[in-house]
């Protein structure tokens, strides 16, 4: 199963491919987009086309974004919250359910805390992901949304198989 992780932002939004196969996991590519134009539109704009030639350029089978997080600057978080629904959008236009992870779960999830910083995030990924050369932070936390993401749908997997053999 191939699997996108998306970490959204206005100005770069990181993204990230793994393939699983059972609890194997090996990256395909990761990158971050950086936004264009002047004004809000032109920048969504942007990075919508950008994201679309990433998915078409992958063929995800399975997607998940991180989640935005409140902060003071209330104009800055709603302009966030925009470039996340256009996170949101491209993987749904694909015809994929998304997954959406809080920041503290994916940390929990790939370091084994929930509050680690970016080096750290950074560290688990190369160490999950052996000879990934990662195209930034941004791009090392979309691997990391991407890898708590397989994870959830690996024990999504044996849950389902197991109230499966359950009921027989």
């Amino acid at each position: 199963m191939r699997v996108m992780g998306i970490d959204p932002g206005l100005r770069n939004l990181g993204w990230g491919v793994i393939d699983t196969a059972g609890s194997r996991l090996s990256h395909v590519a990761n990158g971050i987009i950086h936004s264009e134009g002047e004004d809000l539109a032109a920048r969504l704009l942007s990075l919508h086309v950008a994201l679309t030639r990433v998915f078409v350029n992958y063929q995800p089978d399975a997607a998940a974004v991180e989640q935005t997080f409140v902060n003071k600057d209330a104009v800055a978080t709603l302009k966030l919250g925009q470039a996340r629904g256009i996170a949101l959008l491209v993987p749904a236009q694909a015809g994929l359910a998304v997954g959406e992870y809080a920041p503290n779960a994916v940390k929990k999830a790939v370091v084994g805390v929930g509050h680690a910083d970016k080096v750290q995030v950074a560290h688990m990924v190369r160490f999950q992901l052996p000879g990934v050369d990662l195209a930034g932070p941004d791009a090392a936390d979309a691997l990391a949304v991407a890898i708590c993401h397989a994870h959830h749908l690996q024990s999504a997997g044996r849950l389902a198989a197991a109230i499966k053999g359950a009921a027989a």
